[in-house]
């Protein structure tokens, strides 16, 4: 069943790109915009992420805690964090548990390829609650980032 506004997020423990490890549970108190894609170094996934990193100044200015999560493996998101130069911490969900915990998961993707996370936007609110969640099942589309900006109250 796939999660609503008001469920309990579910926790997870992630390695970073910097191979630190990150737990949800970690930011309770605080607002955290979950952003789920693909793949690093692909077009839409870049556009989704640069917008964060573009509005970054908004988020640290309302005191919400950004996160990228993928399958991709720490060292990939390293280079793809730095090339990019994204403020805020990417996750690999290399196992794929906590995409499918989230239900923002393909079995099946593109090229053949099977267990990729698919492009999704979470807003948890201070207890741990959703405040938003948007999975999208064409990982061509973006997620609304107005509505993710409503969600935390700004």
């Amino acid at each position: 069943m796939a999660l609503q506004i008001g469920d309990t997020a579910p926790d997870f423990k992630l390695y970073s790109s910097d191979l630190t490890e990150i737990s949800l549970s970690g930011f309770k108190g605080k607002k955290v915009v979950i952003h789920f894609f693909p793949m690093a170094f692909t077009g839409t996934c870049t556009e989704q992420l640069c917008t964060m990193r573009d509005n970054f100044s908004y988020y640290e200015g309302i005191d919400a805690q950004v996160i990228g999560i993928s399958v991709d493996s720490p060292f990939s998101l390293a280079k793809f964090k730095e090339e990019q130069n994204y403020q805020f911490p990417l996750l690999s969900d290399f196992n794929k548990e906590v995409s499918a915990a989230f239900g923002a998961f393909y079995d099946e993707f593109a090229f053949g390829l099977k267990g990729v996370s698919k492009r999704a936007a979470f807003v948890i609110d201070e207890e741990g609650k959703i405040a938003y969640a948007e999975v999208l099942e064409n990982a061509k589309d973006l997620p609304d980032f107005k509505a993710i900006n409503e969600a935390l109250g700004a």
